[in-house]
């Protein structure tokens, strides 16, 4: 079924759409609901445009490294030269016995512009390369591979899990344009996780990445103490979820998001890069006597404040400017400068491509980004999803701070 035809049906059948909501919609998001997708062209007045030039002044684009780019496939049809990807997609999200969850496949389709998902695979990567050849010359997209939940004894569970993306098709995918570079993802609870991760380290794989709410897994346990030494010797760091995770709705497992977690990697002296910068939620202050919930960016802000993780502690901005962050939020990580060379773009790609979640309308209502940038940014989101988030977050400020250079300035992080 086309991309369209489906969302669209999901949509009327999730009930998502009415008269009130639409007056609404247009209020307070920047148009229609459908991702445009006109990959095949960038017009040059968008390229030269002042606002571009202002943009990419002061970057070094080949120090820009995105870490934070899913993969998207469902292992229904060939991927690549007519061998399959081995992605893998839990049947709930197709099916409408879970209507969330179908609903939130067929905008996914939509953003990576996906037109028909028994070729999902196929048009994902070549909507891929697209996307990079009307980026900025020089930069890079890391793709993430991404692991099965796991049960305590390191069991798979196919049951728990969301979807599979195999280290082995990422790291295929990305050998095929220099543009590309790829982050393993490997459950620490597996028998076979330290030889998964050192083939990982072997075949280009410039990090790990990690979400436990989704994958259990427990950043605290002593079951990964022998994949943090093993990590630490590859000099491999490790990309991992903090902040409420809306995908999971077991209590149990959402406590694994919170960032006061990360101690015992950080202790042990590994590279850590956290996520969205943990800012979504609230979590247990299991450090305090009263464990009172406390926001997550606040327990990543004691982390950030400590010294001695200032070397091995690090922070991703995928998904900072949603519309579920609240805004005070996002003024304190662009207030707190001296956070900016610790601080790494990132997209959260296809997320990117999901036209209800991301509204520069609302952050300028909000004094985030200036009015003027508005055409300019809603122009260049109809033709390349990845750019209009780099150039909103360019632009995006709280008073006179922005996000300064550094943040752009990726690479040294990996290599």
């Amino acid at each position: 079924m086309h991309r369209r035809q489906l969302l669209t049906r999901s949509l009327i059948a999730g009930g998502v759409l009415s008269v009130a909501g639409v007056t609404s919609w247009y209020h307070f998001f920047d148009g229609p609901i459908f991702n445009a997708c006109e990959l095949d062209t960038f017009p040059d007045e968008l390229r030269k445009h002042e606002l571009m030039h202002q943009a990419l002044d002061g970057l070094d684009l080949s120090q820009l490294w995105d870490c934070h780019f899913h993969l998207v496939g469902n292992g229904v049809s060939p991927a690549i030269d007519e061998q399959m990807s081995g992605a893998w997609l839990n049947p709930s999200m197709m099916s409408w016995m879970s209507p969330k969850q179908r609903v939130q496949y067929a905008f996914y389709l939509d953003a990576g512009c996906v037109k028909d998902s028994d070729f999902a695979d196929r048009e994902f990567i070549g909507n891929l390369l697209k996307t990079l050849a009307t980026a900025p010359a020089g930069v890079k997209f890391m793709l993430l591979a991404f692991d099965y939940h796991h049960q305590n004894d390191g069991r798979p569970d196919l049951s728990h899990s969301t979807f599979h993306i195999p280290n082995e098709y990422a790291a295929k995918v990305a050998n095929l344009h220099e543009g590309l570079e790829w982050i393993g993802s490997v459950h620490p609870y597996r028998e076979d996780a330290l030889t998964v991760l050192e083939w990982c380290a072997n075949n280009g794989a410039r990090a790990v990445k990690w979400l436990p709410p989704a994958m259990n897994i427990d950043p605290s346990s002593p079951l990964c103490d022998a994949f943090y030494e093993k990590l630490v010797a590859l000099n491999l760091p490790l990309l991992t979820h903090a902040g409420e995770e809306q995908a999971v709705h077991s209590d149990e497992l959402q406590k694994l998001a919170n960032p006061l977690l990360l101690r015992k990697p950080l202790e042990m002296g590994v590279k850590v890069i956290v996520a969205h910068c943990a800012s979504l939620g609230t979590s247990e202050d299991i450090e305090s006597n009263n464990k009172k919930p406390v926001s997550n960016l606040e327990l990543f802000a004691r982390l950030m404040e400590e010294p001695r993780y200032e070397n091995n502690l690090r922070a991703d901005i995928s998904a900072v400017n949603l519309f579920n962050r609240k805004i005070d939020e996002i003024k304190m990580i662009l207030e707190h400068q001296e956070w900016h060379s610790r601080l790494l773009y990132a997209s959260d790609f296809p997320l990117t491509g999901v036209t209800p979640i991301i509204s520069s309308t609302n952050l300028a209502s909000h004094g985030l980004l200036d009015k003027q940038t508005l055409p300019f940014l809603k122009q260049v989101r109809k033709h390349n999803t990845w750019l209009f988030d780099f150039l909103q977050k360019r632009f995006l400020h709280s008073g006179d701070k922005y996000f300064l250079d550094d943040v752009f300035h990726t690479q040294r992080h990996f290599v």
